[in-house]
């Protein structure tokens, strides 16, 4: 909630339940095909532009991990930052999946993509392929039986 009272999520907020685990599905849909795109970058030797898509993929899954756990869609990255951490607070799970997007998000996003720091080249490429184990672990922990045993 902002100062005012109202919530900076989007506007198109998913109702409860079945919209917002639709939602959540299509951002997880969404984040494999990001992580599919990075790797074919990388297969190009372009892999600033695969650690975009990385980071890309990684957001979008930690979106849909958002969606699936509070039914509101983060509009801009610094919310799903914030509302990440906010989760992370009360699930050890989340910590964890937590402090592996901060790392992706400084490595690939803000030092390879923006600034083209991405040596040594190996660890960029690493983090790049892992891209797929953070999906993974994000849609465990979005689904509901995870999320009821956590809290």
């Amino acid at each position: 909630m902002t100062t005012a009272g109202t919530s900076d999520m989007t506007t198109e907020q998913p109702a409860a339940g079945g919209a917002a685990a639709d939602r959540a599905a299509a951002l997880f849909a969404d984040a494999r095909a990001l992580h599919d795109a990075a790797l074919a970058r990388l297969d190009a030797d372009d892999i600033r532009d695969a650690a975009e898509k990385a980071w890309c993929a990684t957001k979008r899954a930690s979106d849909g991990l958002i969606v699936a756990r509070t039914g509101d869609e983060p509009a801009k990255s610094p919310i799903t930052t914030r509302e990440l951490n906010r989760l992370a607070l009360d699930n050890q799970d989340i910590g964890r999946l937590a402090d592996r997007y901060h790392i992706v998000k400084d490595a690939l996003h803000g030092d390879c993509f923006y600034l083209g720091f991405c040596e040594p080249t190996e660890r960029t490429e690493r983090l790049i392929h892992e891209t797929i184990d953070y999906v993974d672990d994000a849609e465990g922990l979005a689904a509901p039986s995870t999320a009821a045993a956590q809290e």
